[in-house]
């Protein structure tokens, strides 16, 4: 009986000691690999950094303010739109070879209302308690692409040419010009003006006046 003990004493010994070599094994070969996993995750990091950069922005450090102006605009409407433009140079015969050509998704936002900045006194006078106002016409005053939503969806160049610098920039001062006249179109100048009479109506009409009358600009 107690050599069957002693037997069973040694196997298990043996056991643990098979399983500390092991572990020893797999630690070093782990040990071994991980500076190899390691490089390679690095090596690839570089790859793609090279490949795909990430720009780096150094604004100067000084800056010029060139104009300070008080504003009395009232914004009355917002208009978002989207506009494709197409922007191309050489097409024709050998444009497969010399012509240049992109696509812009442009995405901006016009806002437009009444400067009240130009009325002057004699746009406003009393009729027994009616107050008679005539407002400034009208006007956008921002057009503006946002830049996070604008894109360009495709570009395509000639064999034989460079892509040209200056195309997007020309597609998107067309996309910031196209994108006014599609608001000013579709009435964003007529819904600008009522908007800012209905809400200039509250504000007299809170002042104590019995009615507000909207006169026309003359043209």
């Amino acid at each position: 009986m107690i050599k069957r003990y002693a037997q069973i004493a040694i196997i298990l010994v043996l056991i643990v000691a098979a399983w500390v070599v092991i572990s020893s094994v797999n630690k070093s070969i782990t040990d071994a690999v991980n500076p190899l996993k390691q490089a390679n995750n690095a090596a690839s990091t570089q790859i793609s950094e090279l490949l795909h950069p990430t720009p780096t922005i150094i604004p100067d450090p000084v800056t010029i303010i060139h104009d300070v102006r008080a504003l009395a605009r009232l914004e009355t409407i917002q208009y978002t739109v989207e506009k494709v433009i197409t922007a191309e140079t050489n097409q024709g015969t050998f444009g497969f070879l010399f012509a240049d050509k992109l696509l812009l998704v442009a995405h901006g936002t016009v806002i437009a209302g009444v400067d009240l900045a130009k009325i002057m006194p004699k746009d406003m006078w009393l009729t027994g308690s009616v107050l008679n106002v005539r407002l400034p016409a009208a006007e956008v005053f921002i057009a503006t692409l946002d830049n996070e939503k604008t894109y360009v969806y495709e570009r395509d160049t000639g064999v034989l040419r460079s892509p040209d610098q200056n195309l997007e920039t020309l597609a998107r001062q067309s996309a910031e010009d196209e994108i006014r006249k599609a608001a000013i179109d579709d009435g964003i100048l007529k819904t600008a003006q009522q908007n800012a009479e209905t809400y200039l109506s509250r504000f007299f009409l809170a002042l104590g006046y019995a009615d507000v009358i909207f006169v026309q600009q003359t043209p």
